[in-house]
C-alpha cells in the first residue's frame, strides 16, 4: 500500500496536469497573463485611446465625447459617466484643428498597440515570432484590425444610444452587444494570427471573451461605478484615471484569457480525441 501512494499521488497530479483547468493554470504561467494585461492597458491609456479621443469627437452617436465611450463599456449609468465626461471631455473642433502629421502620429501609435496584441495572440497559440521585414510586410492587418476595433467600439455606442429604453430594446442591445462581439473577436484572432490558427479552433476563444466581456461589464457596473463616484470627489481627474487604467487591465485579462481558453479548450480536446 505504501508503494502505490506515490503512483497514485503522480495520477492524480497527471490528470490535473491535462484538465482544462489545469492547462489554463500553466497557460496563465507561461504567457504571464497578469504582466500582459498590465501592458494592454498601459498602451491602451497611452497610444490607443488619444486615436479614439478624435474618433469620438466626431461621432454624432457620442455626443459628449470619449468619456461617454468609456461609461458605455463598463456599462456605467449617465449619472456615473458624469466625471468620465468631465476628464476626457474633448475641445470643440479639435477634428478640424487635427492636422495630418498629427493624425498619422495617432495612427501610428495606435497599431503600436495592435502589433502588441498580435504579439499576445501568437505567444497563447505558441506562434513562432515573425522577423521584422515580414512584419512591416504584413503591417497592413495592424490598420484594419485597427479600424474593425474603431468601428465595432462605435457602433456599440450608437446601439447604446438608440436602445436605451425598454425590456424589448434592452433585449435586442444584448444581443446586438454578443453578436457583434463574438464576431468581432472571432474574426479579430484569426486575422491577426494571419490564417494560421483554423476557424473551428478560434471559436471556443471567442466565445469565452465575449463572457468574460459580459462579466467585467457587471462587475464594473457593480464595483467600479461607485469607485468613480469616490474616485473623483477624493483625487479629482487621478482617482478617475485609475479606475479606468483598472478596467482596461481587467479588458485585456479577457481578451488575452478567452483566448488562452480556447487553446486549452482545443488541447483538451484533442487529447481526449
Amino acid at each position: 500500500m505504501a508503494g502505490r501512494q506515490p503512483d497514485r499521488r503522480a495520477y492524480w497530479r497527471a490528470r490535473w496536469r491535462h484538465s482544462i483547468m489545469g492547462r489554463i493554470l500553466s497557460g496563465y504561467a507561461e504567457v504571464e497573463l497578469m504582466r500582459r494585461s498590465m501592458a494592454f492597458a498601459t498602451l491602451g491609456l497611452v497610444t490607443l485611446i488619444p486615436l479614439l479621443i478624435l474618433v469620438a469627437a466626431v461621432d454624432p452617436f457620442s455626443p459628449r465625447g470619449f468619456g461617454q465611450w468609456i461609461a458605455d463599456g463598463m456599462g456605467l449609468p449617465e449619472s456615473t459617466a458624469a466625471p468620465l465626461v468631465r476628464v476626457f471631455r474633448t475641445p470643440h473642433g479639435i477634428a478640424k484643428q487635427t492636422g495630418a502629421l498629427s493624425l498619422t502620429l495617432l495612427v501610428v501609435f495606435g497599431l503600436t498597440f495592435v502589433a502588441e496584441v498580435q504579439i499576445g495572440y501568437e505567444e497563447i497559440w505558441r506562434l513562432p515570432a515573425r522577423s521584422l521585414l515580414r512584419f512591416w510586410h504584413r503591417s497592413w492587418r495592424l490598420v484594419v484590425w485597427l479600424a474593425a476595433l474603431t468601428g465595432y467600439a462605435s457602433f456599440e455606442v450608437a446601439s447604446g444610444r438608440l436602445l436605451q429604453h425598454g425590456t424589448f430594446a434592452s433585449a435586442v442591445r444584448i444581443f446586438i452587444f454578443v453578436t457583434a462581439g463574438l464576431l468581432f473577436f472571432w474574426w479579430g484572432q484569426y486575422f491577426l494570427l494571419a490564417g494560421r490558427v483554423e476557424w473551428s479552433r478560434l471559436l471556443p476563444g471567442a466565445i469565452a471573451t465575449v463572457a468574460g466581456l459580459s462579466g467585467l461589464r457587471a462587475f464594473s457596473s457593480l464595483v467600479f461605478d461607485p469607485m468613480i463616484a469616490s474616485g473623483a470627489e477624493a483625487d479629482g481627474a487621478v482617482g478617475v484615471v485609475l479606475v479606468v487604467v483598472s478596467w482596461l487591465i481587467g479588458v485585456g485579462f479577457v481578451i488575452y484569457g478567452g483566448s488562452l481558453v480556447g487553446r486549452c479548450y482545443h488541447e483538451h480536446r484533442s487529447a481526449r480525441e
